[in-house]
């Protein structure tokens, strides 16, 4: 894409994700992810009802009557977008690119994240980890966020969700939420997921296109694995080798909702195209 198609296609995004954002999704998220802890706030006169072990003694015993300590959350959060930017993510056959559905959902989540003062950061990766970007504030960097989404090169090799993730956990010592985006069509190691999810807060979205899981019958067709390079002749036109096909992505997804369940982590399977906003509402209402 040009560059002014780039700017036009992320402010598209912004306007798109912050109307849902700001309609539904913002308050959800600050109930689900209460922050790191408490701070202290000020001190007040105790009124009934009040908990006894937020008496201030040294305040108390000054003006001879009974003064509360007052604390609040300490709302700061960091979030963490992992975006799987293999070439298989770079395909759509119906309403959009697997890449441009994640960039509009990471918006909404970057978005949400803003709203309530927290930091986002982006992670890149396919066999390694392509780019970095630090968690910071505000709109604009959300912005830069999209467009890093929409514009990287998505690259022919196979996807290691393990580097990515080890990565990560490598650098953000503090926990974080974790957004990890891929289509998940190779393989990993669900012992980094029980270690990640011990340590942040994970939710790995699992984003597909309808031809992902069915293929239909077009007769004989080289299909192409855009990841390896590896072409194979398939007769689509066999009722059976179609349903042997969709059976098989089943049994993957099926496993993928095994894997981060006994990992203790959140998962979604997501169809471009399908309204995002209402699964994540209903995941942060679980939250």
């Amino acid at each position: 894409m040009e560059i002014k198609d780039i700017v036009k296609k992320v402010k598209q995004i912004e306007i798109r994700t912050r109307k849902k954002t700001e309609a539904s999704l913002m308050g959800q998220y600050h109930s689900a992810f209460k922050g790191q802890g408490m701070t202290f706030s000020e001190v007040r006169p105790y009124q009934f009802g009040d908990e006894i072990r937020r008496i201030d003694w040294n305040k108390t015993a000054r003006f001879r009557e009974p003064f509360v300590k007052v604390m609040e959350e300490e709302r700061e959060l960091t979030m963490m977008i992992l975006v799987d930017i293999s070439a298989s993510m770079d395909y759509g056959t119906k309403n959009q690119l697997k890449r441009e559905y994640v960039a509009e959902i990471a918006a909404s989540l970057g978005f949400s994240a803003a709203g309530n003062n927290d930091k986002v950061g982006l992670i890149l990766f396919a066999d390694k980890v392509y780019k970095v970007i630090p968690p910071q504030k505000g709109r604009k960097h959300i912005l830069s966020i999209i467009s890093n989404i929409l514009t990287a090169d998505y690259v022919p090799a196979v996807s290691k969700i393990d580097k990515a993730m080890e990565y990560m956990m490598g650098i953000f010592k503090r926990k974080s939420l974790v957004f990890l985006f891929s289509d998940f069509e190779d393989t990993y190691d669900s012992k980094m997921l029980r270690v990640a999810s011990k340590k942040h807060q994970l939710l790995g979205m699992r984003i597909y296109d309808e031809k992902d899981n069915e293929i239909p019958d077009v007769g004989y067709a080289l299909l192409y694995d855009a990841e390896t390079g590896k072409e194979v002749w398939a007769n689509t036109s066999s009722a059976r080798w179609r349903y042997t096909f969709a059976e098989a992505q089943k049994q993957k997804v099926r496993a993928l909702e095994e894997d981060f369940a006994a990992s203790s982590a959140s998962f979604m399977n997501m169809s471009t195209g399908a309204d995002y906003s209402k699964m994540l509402y209903n995941y942060f209402q679980k939250k």
